[in-house]
């Protein structure tokens, strides 16, 4: 049985306008965020999730860790026995507001692994562990204030991987980091992680894509469109841009034939 099962997920987001809308411009409605989105990911696999801005990522991600419930459909999370696994799921969230500017990565690290109920004598040792995947053990006591939007990055990955998950979801995770940075942390996919955990990444970028991921999922419009295999940069973007302009052109017959 796969580690994860993603069945028919749907969501839908109600907005209304603004308290301040006088002349009207804003008009009550809702978007499709997901549309009946299925796929099975297995222990190891690491998939990317590719699409345009828009297209159901964020939203899938934060419905698989949790963080929003489905309108519909079901995340099915087969659980492993082994001591060593904590049987959980983690999303790296980066922002300023994910941490306390005035305490140190250190104290902020100390104060999550609090939170997953990691023992006061494992928690030094799991803190170094993390901080040194990414980079960070030499600003280990540096206040997270003076951060760049790289590190803070990077310290998000490092918060997730505290709970050393049996499934890692990844958005766009190196948006801020510089190519150092990056190559480091798919190399970690690449050669640690994938032995340990399952791990799902949201990214733009197709050499990160095929240099790290067994699969890619493409999703355009809230569904999934297409899949395949990952092969090089270049036939993964062939096959992506192809994927949506079908899509594209499926929809618009739809829509006209329903006219």
């Amino acid at each position: 049985m796969p580690l994860l099962q993603v069945k028919s997920i749907s969501k839908r987001f109600f907005h209304r306008p603004a308290l301040r809308n006088l002349f009207g411009q804003e008009r009550t409605g809702s978007t499709l965020a997901l549309n009946s989105v299925s796929f099975d990911a297995a222990s190891g696999d690491v998939i990317a999730v590719l699409g345009p801005n828009g297209s159901g990522k964020t939203t899938l991600f934060k419905i698989i860790a949790g963080m929003l419930s489905a309108d519909s459909g079901s995340v099915l999370f087969t659980r492993k026995n082994d001591r060593e696994s904590n049987n959980t799921v983690s999303m790296a969230v980066a922002s300023e507001r994910s941490f306390f500017p005035r305490l140190t990565a250190r104290e902020n690290l100390d104060y999550f692994a609090v939170l997953e109920d990691i023992s006061k004598r494992e928690r030094p040792n799991e803190i170094k562990r993390v901080l040194e995947i990414v980079d960070l053990a030499a600003q280990s006591d540096v206040l997270v204030q003076k951060f760049s939007s790289g590190m803070y990055q990077r310290m998000a990955i490092a918060r997730a991987l505290l709970r050393k998950p049996n499934l890692l979801l990844l958005d766009e995770p190196t948006r801020s980091l510089d190519p150092a940075a990056a190559e480091m942390l798919w190399e970690w996919i690449r050669n640690d992680a994938a032995q340990h955990a399952t791990v799902l990444i949201a990214t733009h970028n197709f050499s990160e894509a095929a240099a790290v991921a067994r699969e890619a999922l493409i999703l355009s419009n809230g569904k999934v469109i297409a899949s395949r295999p990952t092969r090089s940069p270049e036939e993964l973007r062939s096959f992506y841009f192809s994927a949506i302009q079908n899509s594209s052109s499926l929809a618009g017959t739809t829509s006209a034939e329903t006219q």
